[in-house]
């Protein structure tokens, strides 16, 4: 069962997918559904016995192309309507013992190449107006298949998050005539300070606001909203930053960080948003390396985000990892 349930308090959409509790979890390395099928006793979701970057739709989606009916009957106050939409899995890689970070850098390319394709083709869908695509990587995240992955979520509304920066961003726009992001860009610059690193095309930097302790945000210094948008040298710096970033991480502590990785766009809704600049955002859980960072009682109760650091002091150390 999957479907779609209004909360009337904050006013958005929570996703009931009961099918997920039976998804596979943790297996052993032998028996990964995501490696290639090297024999008949172990099919496994790519029917082939090597390949580079597979995408497909999730066995347990949260949104489905067809959903059922719900469950229940929805009124004026508690609304309900099916979870339409798509979830794909993008495998980044035959070799189950590595991460992103440790692909190639045209291997790397090549999955930003993957993520256009799909983002093009998901978002000429009528009924979807958003493409998510994030990696949620390590166990403490709660991934429950090691094998280096990534996700695509197409949704038929605008999720809230990105709502709230899109009305922000046009609100800031429509006052200033200048792109909120693009300002931000020009005062980390400027002050250097939370800056981790950059190349011609794009700069990656820990915020001023930072909710997290090593959260860290990749804009393009080009005014874009989406993948598409860009030509073949952004792409490839794109790909150079995206590994920089990955490998300053997994430098910190001399271990495989894991973290949040989410990518946001402009919708797909056919309106146009000038005021949207493309982003990438990470969120790493660990706040020194041995303690996590909860979301505990005000983070997830009054929606305040607490950060126990300086972001000044965390983009420094970040910057001081040998490469």
């Amino acid at each position: 069962m999957s479907e779609m349930r209004w909360n009337p308090m904050l006013e958005e959409w929570v996703v009931t997918a009961t099918h997920r509790q039976d998804r596979t979890f943790l297996p052993p390395k032998d028996y990964c559904p995501l490696c290639p099928a090297k024999n008949n006793a172990f099919p496994t979701e790519v029917p082939a016995s090597d390949y580079e970057i597979v995408c497909f739709e999730n066995r347990f989606p949260s949104f489905l192309s067809k959903p059922p009916f719900p469950s229940v009957k929805g009124d004026n106050l508690y609304k309900v309507k099916p979870s339409k939409g798509v979830c794909e899995v993008v495998l980044y890689t035959p070799r189950h013992d590595i991460t992103l970070t440790e692909c190639s850098l045209e291997d790397i390319y090549k999955l930003i190449m993957v993520w256009t394709d799909r983002f093009k083709e998901l978002g000429r869908r009528r009924e979807i107006k958003y493409v998510f695509i994030f990696e949620n990587k390590g166990e403490v995240i709660g991934v429950t298949l090691p094998h280096p992955h990534g996700q695509i979520y197409a949704f038929s509304y605008i999720p809230p998050h990105i709502k709230k920066e899109l009305d922000s961003c046009a609100r800031y726009y429509k006052k200033n005539n200048e792109c909120l992001l693009c300002h931000i860009l020009k005062k980390e610059a400027a002050e250097k300070v939370r800056l981790v690193c950059e190349n011609e095309h794009f700069t990656a930097f820990i915020p001023f606001y930072a909710r997290l302790p090593y959260e860290l945000h990749i804009l393009s210094r080009r005014h874009l909203g989406s993948l598409p948008e860009m030509n073949e040298e952004e792409q490839w710096s794109l790909a150079l930053i995206l590994k920089e970033v990955m490998l300053r991480y997994d430098g910190l502590w001399n271990r495989s960080l894991p973290y949040m990785m989410v990518m946001h766009q402009i919708p797909t809704d056919g309106k146009d948003h000038p005021y949207y600049h493309f982003h990438i955002e990470f969120y790493p859980p660990y706040r020194t390396p041995d303690k996590l960072k909860y979301l505990a009682g005000c983070e997830s109760g009054a929606g305040t985000f607490i950060n126990d650091t300086l972001p000044e002091e965390k983009a420094e150390e970040l910057r001081a990892v040998k490469l």
